[in-house]
């Protein structure tokens, strides 16, 4: 062999051999988030919320708990919390096949009380709200009784996913209902879409309440997700139809061509702003009018979830959609020194770069981070953003700062920006385990294979 031959053939020995150990290095990490992820979800998660948030007096869940997970607060009791309740044990009792009859007893205990108390015997639809024996709140200074379709969504959602577990025929009647209700009071037949606000007959709000414009992409892109799963377990022609009608909305409609959703929008479809508006008016109404990183980075993944189960074949437009959304959060909206997404930026007038006007952490959208983020390296592993290396970097930041080692559960907001999150309540009507759980199944899953 020519000292030549020798110096190549040991050059790619060595190159072999590093590769190797960079690939068993990987594998080694993987696996120790893998267990990670695992001692988290049920430890951390499911452990502190079940069986204490059940409500074995009046029914349903029990919604208000301080930093310590002692009950404190009204435990009214929203749809919204009930029905991610529903769907996060439904779901749990598939992913871990062991603990079905465990998981699948508490979602039962969940949907009597969406079905005999939260739901409205009269004129049908769900009640938004109700005190913690399940009478409906009168809102406002008005005195009126509010139904929403975001609300009815998760309804749709957490019944369909018990259903799949169970094939309950009542709990199925039920989420069919919801459906037809919502259908015929929310949806548009001129625009598409569903109006978000509607009176207690169904009556829908065509110019918005109180400020709030008509539609929205959060009651949208939730709609997208509960009429995915209701075809899992009724594939009915409408339902598709729909669902498809809310894929092409929330692509091609709500999301701009930057790659970011609008936020808030008139009955066409035009998005509300505040661009033109004063300073105040636009810090006022930030809420409506910014760029949501965590809303972005969650609708990504909740399109591709569609797209497959509307059964599309080469999605190459949602796809190329969904990376858009998540690169441009990447580029605009993350924290590049401890990780995290921002809370909300915002293109100023006459600028073609992001302020961030808000740089808080929410904990939800690290959660949806951290799926995302796995999702696009399978997707796009050679990809420049490296997905990937941002997956273990948003988890070494949730870790970090955003879970409660001590009482458990995660802060509401992550600790590097807001120190006093630590003795913030861990559970109330807008905080329950959803977002979390869910992103933990659909890690562990993808690092299963």
């Amino acid at each position: 062999m020519t000292t030549k031959l020798i110096t190549t053939f040991l050059l790619l020995s060595t190159l072999l051999t590093s590769c190797s150990v960079q690939e068993k290095k990987t594998e080694v990490s993987d696996e120790m988030i893998r267990a990670e992820l695992s001692e988290t979800l049920n430890k951390g998660i499911l452990d502190i919320w079940y069986p204490r948030t059940i409500d074995s007096i009046y029914g349903g869940f029990l919604s208000d708990f301080d930093y310590k997970w002692e009950m404190k607060g009204q435990q009214n009791k929203m749809i919204v919390t009930q029905a991610r309740h529903v769907w996060t044990c439904s779901t749990v009792a598939e992913f871990y096949p062991e603990k079905k009859a465990y998981y699948l007893k508490i979602a039962g205990h969940g949907v009597r009380f969406l079905k005999d108390k939260m739901w409205d015997k009269k004129l049908g639809g769900f009640y938004k709200l109700v005190d913690r024996e399940g009478n409906p709140i009168v809102m406002g200074k008005d005195q009126r009784i509010m139904k929403d379709a975001y609300g009815n969504a998760f309804a749709i959602y957490g019944l369909s996913a018990y259903v799949r577990q169970t094939n309950d025929t009542s709990a199925l009647n039920l989420a069919k209902k919801t459906f037809y209700w919502l259908d015929k009071h929310s949806y548009d037949p001129q625009y598409g879409g569903y109006f978000q606000f509607l009176e207690a007959d169904g009556t829908p709000l065509k110019n918005g309440f109180k400020g709030a414009p008509a539609k929205e992409q959060n009651s949208s892109i939730h709609l997208l997700e509960a009429l995915g799963e209701l075809y899992k377990v009724w594939p009915d022609p409408l339902v598709k139809e729909r669902l498809l009608m809310m894929l092409g909305l929330i692509r091609d409609k709500i999301t701009t061509s930057k790659g970011y959703l609008q936020l808030s929008l008139n009955q066409d479809w035009s998005p509300l702003s505040f661009r033109d508006s004063t300073e105040a008016v636009r810090k006022k109404r930030w809420v409506l009018d910014n760029i949501s990183y965590g809303h972005d980075v969650e609708t990504a993944y909740l399109m591709l979830e569609a797209s497959e189960i509307a059964g599309l074949k080469n999605d190459t437009l949602t796809l190329r959609k969904a990376k858009k959304m998540v690169d441009h959060a990447i580029d605009t909206g993350w924290d590049k020194s401890v990780g995290g997404f921002y809370e909300a930026g915002y293109y100023f007038k006459g600028q073609d770069t992001v302020t961030i006007i808000k740089d808080t952490k929410n904990w939800w959208a690290q959660a949806e981070g951290l799926n995302t983020f796995l999702m696009m390296s399978e997707l796009f592993p050679n990809d420049k953003h490296h997905y990937k290396s941002l997956f273990r970097k948003e988890w070494e930041y949730i870790d970090t700062y955003l879970i409660d080692h001590e009482h458990g559960d995660w802060y509401p907001n992550g600790i590097d920006k807001e120190p006093g999150e630590k003795w913030a309540m861990k559970a109330q009507i807008w905080k329950c385990n959803y977002h979390t759980s869910r992103s933990m199944m659909n890690c562990l899953k993808r690092l299963r294979h």
